[in-house]
C-alpha cells in the first residue's frame, strides 16, 4: 500500500483501490488529496497489469463531501478563481483519461468536487443512502467550469443539470439510478463484494476492447465541449463576488448564507 495518509492507494492483482481517508471531515478534498488522486492515476497507467481502478471513501458516511472550504478563505484575485477551476478540470480530465476502467464505490454523500469525481468514473455502485449533488447555489455561491457543466449535461441532460444547480438539492440513490447515474445498488454490508464482483468481471474481459470503448466515448464527449476559457468571465464573476465571500464565511461558521447578488 502507498499513501499520503489522506489518500490510500493499494493493488490486489488486476485491481487498484484509491481510498479517500479523511472521515472526520467526510473525506473533504484538500489540494494535496487532489494531487494524490492524479498521482494514483499515473501509478495505474504505469502498471499494465491493472485493469480496474476503484475509488471509495473511508468511514461509510461519505464518498467525498466536496473540496475543503477552508482553502477558499484566501481567494482574492481573478487568477485564484480561474486557477482553482483549471486545477479541478485537470484532475477530472486525468481521471477520465486513466486507461483502466473506473468504478466509484459510493456510500453516503458525493457532493461538489466529490460528485464531479464520482461522475467522472465509468461506473458507479452505490448504497441506498448515497446522495449526489452540487449544492453551490445554497452554500458558496460559486459556479463550475464549462467542462464540468458539460460533463453534467452529458450525463443527465440540460434540464436536469439546471434543476440540480438551481435548487442545490442532493438526489438520492433511487433518483440517481432513474437518471442512469447508478450502475448497481448494494446494501452497505454487501457493497465491497458487489464492487469486487463487477471489477473482476471487467478485469477478465479483453482490455483493449474496454480501453477502446472508454476512449472513444471520452473523445466523443470531449469533442462537444466548448473551450473552458469561454466561461472565465462567469467564474471570475462568482468567485470574486461578495456572495462567495459570504458563502465561505457562512459555511465555516455553520450558518445559512445571506446572498444579495453582488
Amino acid at each position: 500500500m502507498l499513501s499520503n495518509s489522506h489518500v490510500l492507494f493499494e493493488t490486489d492483482g488486476r485491481l487498484a483501490f484509491v481510498t479517500f481517508n479523511r472521515p472526520e471531515a467526510r473525506n473533504a478534498m484538500t489540494w494535496a488529496m487532489y494531487d494524490a488522486l492524479v498521482q494514483s492515476c499515473d501509478r495505474v497507467d504505469a502498471n499494465a497489469d491493472i485493469r480496474v481502478l476503484v475509488l471509495r471513501g473511508a468511514g461509510g458516511q461519505a464518498f467525498v463531501s466536496g473540496t475543503d472550504i477552508a482553502q477558499f478563505t484566501e481567494f482574492a484575485t481573478r487568477e485564484d478563481a480561474l486557477g482553482y477551476e483549471r486545477r479541478m478540470d485537470n484532475v477530472i480530465d486525468r481521471l477520465e483519461r486513466v486507461k483502466a476502467a473506473t468504478i466509484a464505490q459510493v456510500q453516503g454523500i458525493a457532493a461538489g468536487g466529490g460528485c464531479a469525481i464520482a461522475l467522472a468514473c465509468d461506473l458507479r455502485v452505490c448504497t441506498p443512502d448515497a446522495r449526489f449533488g452540487i449544492p453551490i447555489a445554497r452554500t458558496l455561491g460559486n459556479c463550475l467550469s464549462a467542462a464540468n457543466y458539460a460533463r453534467l449535461i452529458d450525463l443527465v441532460g440540460p434540464a436536469c443539470t439546471k434543476d440540480l444547480l438551481f435548487t442545490g438539492r442532493l438526489i438520492d440513490a433511487q433518483e440517481a439510478a432513474s437518471l442512469g447515474l447508478v450502475t448497481r445498488l448494494a446494501d452497505a454490508g454487501d457493497i465491497d463484494a458487489a464492487v469486487r464482483e463487477l471489477a473482476a468481471t471487467i478485469a477478465a474481459n479483453a482490455p483493449l476492447t474496454i480501453h477502446a470503448t472508454k476512449e472513444v466515448v471520452r473523445r466523443i464527449q470531449a469533442d462537444r465541449r466548448v473551450d473552458s476559457r469561454e466561461a472565465d468571465d462567469l467564474i471570475a464573476l462568482c468567485y470574486l463576488s461578495g456572495d462567495f465571500k459570504e458563502g465561505v464565511s457562512a459555511f465555516l461558521a455553520r450558518r445559512r448564507p445571506q446572498f444579495n447578488g453582488r
